[in-house]
């Protein structure tokens, strides 16, 4: 059972004959006295035990909480970079995510494309020679 300072200072233990308290009473009151106040300094320790923990996990959690702002800040720039990047074409795009120009593009098609252009031309000025046309259609050159 646990007392109130309000009910302690409101016990009146019994008295005995010549003028003071008898033993057994005082005795029994004194261990009630000693249980509730146990209990509360008990109650007391866990309840800074979970403070101090509380304390911990507040540190941790702004620790978190800046880290998630510093991620936010990085992607929020990097998605800036990208939309640039994309608005002004995929070459200069290239060289803002990278940082350098990449190579001219002369993949296979681009080669393919150049040596029929060449080899059009090269027929084109070998049948002008002859004085007449090879069958090909175009603008004369």
């Amino acid at each position: 059972m646990t007392l109130t300072p309000v009910e302690i200072r409101h016990l009146k233990p019994a008295r005995s004959l010549v003028g003071g308290y008898k033993r057994p009473a005082v005795e029994a009151l004194m261990d009630e006295i000693v249980a509730s106040f146990e209990d509360v300094w008990r109650e007391r320790a866990d309840l800074a035990d979970k403070v101090e923990q509380l304390e911990v996990d507040l540190v941790r959690y702004r620790e978190l909480e800046a880290l998630l702002r510093t991620t936010l800040v990085s992607a929020e720039k990097s998605a800036v970079t990208l939309k640039e990047g994309a608005l002004r074409g995929p070459r200069d795009h290239a060289v803002g995510a990278l940082g350098t120009r990449p190579p001219d593009d002369r993949g296979p098609s681009n080669e393919i494309t150049a040596a029929i252009g060449a080899r059009a031309r090269r027929r084109r000025a070998a049948a002008e020679d002859r004085g007449g046309r090879s069958g090909l259609t175009g603008p004369r050159s």
